[in-house]
């Protein structure tokens, strides 16, 4: 029943966040869409809240307007700092919410700043679930443990990092820098350029179908059935339709993606929903560990090869190539599969800032 799902409160401390994503991993503006992703895979997000000043991040300030994030102004005052005010703003609100909503089970926090260890604490006392969303490079090694879970954005699926490169010995991660006091308004976001709706394309229904079963399988303590698949597909895009895909029901679409070898259905516990999984490792999961190596001979030097561009490199040979397809959250968890085999060694280059891979 969709009374099952989790019921998430997202609070994120935005300037922490987009600074963050911004030094350590060169992503700006800060890409909201992995987050979202992330907890629609969990349950539904019935609250989401930002916590800035807006003007030092007006594109932002559009993107999360569009995503249905409520903005909450924090403007700096000159001579002032307004980190206490936001962070205060930020823990009242919270725990404010989880008084007078008591049917809200799980607070999603988004900062890495380990003020906010005493509000994860208190959440817990009051038997709400925590989630930490933080940027890893800025993340207090004191809040991770705090929280029942911890997600590093970096890692998460969809999070395109080109990190700047980094020489000498790495420095232990810190909280992010402090901000600035203020007056508390609510953000009038504007009006948002209005942005025509498409559906997906037919090749990426199977990645959206693949891409949703890997996280559940992930969180999940039993199988995935079919109906929970579907619920969390919708939570992460509301237009989507198998129609669209010329199919009458999402048990047709599954059967045809079974074929494909993308998902694998069993008999589940009532009728008309389907267990889904991914195949078992075979023939084409080999395939593709294959034409890794297969690429990696052929590019790499006394050095070996750079892993960001590879995955490029693979589609040029078979341009339908998704990790995805056999059950990875992303190209990184792949090629560490595939070390994880003996096929490749792997390893970090500091002045590069990537790992290098190469054929044993």
């Amino acid at each position: 029943m969709i009374n099952d799902d989790e019921r998430i409160a997202l609070f994120l401390d935005y300037e922490n966040l987009a600074i963050g994503a911004r030094e350590g991993l060169g992503v700006s503006p800060f890409d909201f869409g992995p987050v979202a992703d992330a907890l629609a895979e969990r349950g539904r997000v019935v609250s989401r809240r930002a916590y800035a000043d807006w003007s030092y991040f007006d594109e932002d300030r559009r993107l999360l307007a569009r995503a249905q994030v409520e903005l909450i102004e924090i403007p700096q005052k000159v001579g002032g700092s307004r980190k206490n005010a936001a962070d205060i703003k930020l823990a009242v609100d919270a725990i404010e919410l989880a008084y007078e909503r008591g049917f809200v089970t799980t607070f999603a926090i988004g900062t890495g700043d380990s003020d906010f260890t005493p509000l994860v604490h208190k959440l817990r006392e009051m038997d709400k679930r925590v989630i930490g969303i933080g940027v890893q490079s800025s993340t207090s090694a004191l809040l991770p443990p705090a929280c029942d879970e911890f997600l590093f954005y970096d890692r998460l699926p969809g999070v395109d990092a080109h990190p700047p490169a980094r020489k000498g010995r790495r420095r232990e991660p810190v909280a992010a820098t402090p901000a600035p006091d203020p007056v508390v308004v609510m953000a009038d976001p504007g009006p948002a350029a209005e942005e025509p709706m498409t559906a997906a394309s037919d090749g990426d229904v199977g990645r959206l179908v693949a891409s949703t079963l890997t996280g559940l399988q992930r969180h999940a303590d039993g199988p995935v059935l079919a109906s929970r698949l579907k619920r969390a597909i919708l939570r992460k895009d509301p237009t989507f339709d198998e129609g669209d895909h010329g199919f009458r029901g999402f048990g047709e679409l599954l059967r045809h993606l079974e074929g494909e070898r993308v998902v694998e259905l069993r008999q589940g516990s009532a009728q008309g929903d389907p267990e889904v999984s991914f195949p078992e490792v075979g023939s084409a999961d080999g395939d593709a560990f294959a034409l890794l190596v297969d690429v990696v001979r052929g590019l790499q030097g006394p050095d070996g090869v750079q892993l960001s561009g590879l995955k490029d490199q693979m589609r040029k040979r078979v341009p339908d190539f998704t990790e995805k397809r056999y059950g990875f959250n992303g190209f990184l968890s792949f090629a560490k599969a595939a070390r994880a085999r003996g096929l490749v060694a792997m390893e970090w280059d500091e002045e590069l800032a990537d790992h290098r891979v190469r054929v044993r």
